[in-house]
């Protein structure tokens, strides 16, 4: 098969990586890809919200599976597009997309069929919002209807700072939701719409610095599985949440097809709905894919065949750690083009550096975005992979002028052993 990639994120290199080890997989096209996914396919350079020049290029290569990495061309309708020009593609339709890229129709969407999430009220501007910020108890989530790459979100402590996050914001829709507590978990399972299979748990480190100090990110690491969502825990978010949500989205007419991504937030009363992602979420595809023993392939095609009841996901044991390598200013004002080293000094198979942010100039390596690399491991269990990751990090291995990284992936998962 000729697979297309659409993205060129860590995210994209990974699945084209675990997609790249199919013996059904003769060729793979990244779009518009980066310095690492060169290295398994062809880079083309289509940006990924070009959905008629991509569909051309299928037309024209014979593609026979496309798979879209980001939220962006999900939302703009590539699916109903490729659809509409008999070509095979995975993911949800512009429709089902909604279930992202506006937190008012999945928080709709919740509150109508009870699926557990935050209390929350909608604002149509600013005006309202702050009107009621003003008598309101704090703390308090906001965010922004749409799409805003993680950054439409603020847990605001006082009114002050409400206030300074409203107006960095758009005009627009506003949400404003009680302030929950508790550890948080990705949850991404593959469906059908009728039927899914659930991927292993996985925690992302949306900030910055240690300690979860320093602004939101796109990600700054994960890991996966996390020790503290048992089997028991596994069932109960398949029964209260996963279920119930894809059951809603076909009888609201939006037939859910693709990969589905809950993030929780497990509270004293239970697991509860942060956010919904239409699509794998980045970093932690890439220990998932680490983790995964068996083809990939197969699991994709069975969403859109609907036969993911025919399916089953099978794991390794042990534990796999994801540290992201960020340009220094992210997620703020950052340079390009730092040269990046010792790439060629990782000998380990069970540690692999997806690329991110990268390019090629003059013959080398060079950075070319804020998330820059993911630094990927596996071990025989959380420890082992936490340490195989950082000691390739630095400048006996894996390094770049002034890049900066967090030193706490996975701690979180130590502390519950």
């Amino acid at each position: 098969m000729k697979i297309l990639i659409v993205g060129s994120g860590g995210r994209e290199h990974a699945l084209g990586w675990k997609l790249s080890q199919s013996k059904k997989v003769k060729k793979i096209y990244f779009a518009p890809g980066n310095a690492g996914t060169l290295s398994i396919g062809d880079n083309i350079n289509i940006k990924v919200d070009n959905i008629n020049q991509l569909a051309q290029f299928a037309k024209d290569k014979k593609i026979d599976l496309t798979f879209v990495g980001p939220e962006l061309p999900l939302s703009l309708g590539i699916v109903d597009q490729f659809r509409k020009e008999k070509l095979l593609i995975i993911g949800p339709t512009k429709s089902a997309s909604r279930i992202e890229t506006s937190k008012i129709f999945a928080k709709k969407l919740m509150a109508k069929y009870k699926i557990p999430t935050a209390e929350f009220a909608v604002f149509e501007n600013k005006k309202a919002a702050r009107d009621y910020l003003k008598t309101a108890k704090f703390p308090l989530v906001i965010k922004a209807d749409g799409l805003y790459a993680g950054k439409g979100v603020m847990v605001c402590q006082k009114y002050q700072q409400a206030q300074i996050f409203l107006n960095q914001l758009s005009e627009g829709r506003i949400i404003i939701e009680e302030c929950l507590f508790g550890q948080e978990v990705s949850f991404m399972v593959a469906t059908d719409g009728k039927d899914f299979i659930s991927f292993l748990s996985s925690q992302d480190h949306k900030r910055l610095k240690d300690k979860d100090l320093g602004p939101n990110t796109g990600g700054m690491g994960a890991y996966a599985p996390v020790p503290f969502v048992d089997k028991k825990l596994v069932k109960r978010i398949e029964k209260e949440i996963v279920a119930p949500t894809i059951k809603a989205l076909d009888k609201e007419d939006c037939l859910y097809q693709g990969i589905l991504y809950p993030g929780l937030i497990l509270t004293k009363t239970g697991p509860k709905v942060l956010e919904f992602n239409c699509r794998f979420g980045d970093p932690e595809t890439q220990p998932l894919m680490m983790m995964l023993k068996n083809d990939l392939l197969p699991i994709l095609i069975s969403t859109v065949k609907k036969t993911v009841n025919k399916q089953q996901l099978i794991f390794k044991s042990g534990s796999s750690v994801c540290v992201v390598l960020a340009s220094a200013g992210y997620p703020g004002n950052y340079k390009k083009g730092e040269v990046i080293k010792g790439l060629n000094k990782i000998k380990d198979k069970n540690t692999v550096v997806f690329h991110a942010g990268t390019s090629t100039k003059d013959k080398q390596i060079v950075t070319n975005g804020g998330r820059v690399l993911g630094v990927t491991s596996y071990g025989k269990n959380i420890k082992q992979a936490i340490k195989k990751a950082y000691q390739v990090i630095g400048k006996q291995g894996v390094w770049f002028k002034k890049m900066v990284f967090r030193k706490d992936i996975g701690d979180k998962a130590i502390s519950k052993l």
